[in-house]
């Protein structure tokens, strides 16, 4: 379909951010159990030794990792969405509470800025309009930045030239 096809209006240009999650919930599933048959057969070894308060403290770092990687799997429910058309840019920030946060803009009055570091790449990314800065994708991997920025960048050119 053509721009021309397009009412001005209508997003040519979406685009849903995640953050990436190497370990899926199987994988924590296996981890969780074989933690804990590990636990378990150290902590009996020193429970048969008389040492009952090694016991205690292994499953506190069983219920420990635990923890942590819930909280891990709730920061990952956050979301960010890009919507460029040719008379509006929004980004709608989506908080792990589930908290929404809109950002309304004026392509043509909007600057997508880069930061880059030379061995890392790209840093940070941000929307600028009219004294208001958004950072978008702070929680993408380096490769995905790189992805974004060169997808995002040339849809906003697309949207500035009408």
């Amino acid at each position: 379909m053509s721009d021309t096809n397009l009412a001005p209006d209508e997003p040519f240009f979406r685009a849903l951010l995640t953050p990436h999650r190497s370990l899926g919930r199987t994988g924590f599933m296996v981890l969780m159990g074989t933690l804990a048959a590990i636990w378990l057969v150290a902590g009996a070894i020193f429970l048969a030794r008389g040492a009952w308060p090694v016991f205690g403290f292994f499953g506190l770092d069983l219920l420990l990792v635990y923890g942590a990687f819930r909280l891990n799997y709730r920061a990952a429910r956050v979301r960010e969405e890009v919507s460029l058309s040719r008379t509006s840019l929004d980004i709608r920030k989506i908080a792990p509470s589930g908290r929404a946060v809109a950002h309304h803009f004026n392509p043509f009055w909007s600057r997508f800025s880069v930061a880059r570091h030379a061995e890392i790449g790209i840093t940070s990314m941000a929307v600028d309009s009219r004294g208001e800065s958004v950072p978008i994708g702070s929680f993408l991997n380096p490769d995905d930045r790189e992805s974004f920025a060169s997808a995002f960048s040339g849809a906003l050119a697309r949207a500035k030239r009408g």
